[in-house]
């Protein structure tokens, strides 16, 4: 499928892939990557795909939400797709709607995690039905360092893989996690070297592509009922209320410049 700027998405039989296409910024997480995604995920739905790989393009995973944007940077995506500017609140619920989008996709969905996965992209990651991980990952949630809430529902997304003390250590903290780390907590299901990483994932894919789209759908939909039941995600949209604050608030912009200033020095 062509027509999207920020990914490209493709399907070979019953394997689909996303693949975030912006390698040299590290596939952030913008308004336009936000929309073409959860557009991809209805996208699929068209087709024969029953697995999805989810990855990034480059060495990274995704660097999570776009900083450019909430820092109010010259050039960041602060209009939608068409050019149009973006309602505010629209604009911070975007993650949430790209979340649930990719959830409730027909197909499983694999993530193949590499390099840095930040804030958002962990998100995307979570969202993901598994996750294999390299071994150069490294994982973090730097949103309160930022001065902003995780949002897009993340808060019971993580919950839902790993142990809440840890989940607020990992959130209030915003200390890095590598990928044995991430499998010992229980948010990936494997971690391999990172020059194995596309040969595990497509054999799993493959695997995977061989059973039944119908069961494999089914037990899709009754794995999330399940999660949902035991932390729900029903509230985040008020997410976007609490994200459209802390984008407003001065001091946190100017946290936002600061991390952008120290992770490009």
């Amino acid at each position: 499928m062509s027509g999207w700027t920020t990914l490209t998405a493709t399907t070979e039989g019953r394997i689909g892939r996303l693949t975030l296409q912006q390698p040299d910024r590290l596939n952030p997480l913008g308004t336009v990557a936000l929309t073409e995604i959860a557009e991809a995920a209805a996208w699929f739905d068209t087709t024969e795909a029953s697995v999805v790989v989810v990855t990034g393009a480059g060495r990274a995973f995704s660097s999570g939400f776009d900083l450019r944007e909430f820092a109010g940077r010259p050039g960041s995506e602060d209009d939608g797709p068409t050019g149009t500017p973006l309602d505010p609140r629209a604009q911070a619920d975007l993650g949430r709607v790209m979340a649930e989008a990719m959830e409730r996709m027909r197909a499983l969905t694999i993530a193949a995690i590499k390099g840095p996965c930040v804030g958002g992209g962990v998100v995307l990651a979570g969202v993901c039905d598994l996750r294999i991980a390299a071994d150069d990952t490294v994982f973090s949630i730097p949103e309160v360092d930022l001065g902003i809430p995780l949002a897009w529902g993340g808060i019971p997304r993580l919950l839902r893989e790993i142990p809440p003390a840890i989940v607020r250590e990992l959130v209030l903290t915003c200390r890095p996690f590598d990928a044995v780390e991430a499998h010992s907590l229980g948010f990936v299901n494997s971690v391999v070297p990172r020059n194995e990483l596309d040969a595990a994932v497509e054999e799993l894919a493959g695997q995977l592509a061989l059973k039944a789209p119908s069961v494999v759908r089914a037990t899709k939909r009754q794995v999330n009922a399940a999660l949902d039941d035991m932390a729900s995600t029903a509230g985040a949209w008020a997410d976007a209320d609490q994200l459209g604050a802390a984008m407003r608030d001065p001091e946190a912009r100017a946290a936002a410049r600061d991390y952008l200033a120290r992770r490009q020095a």
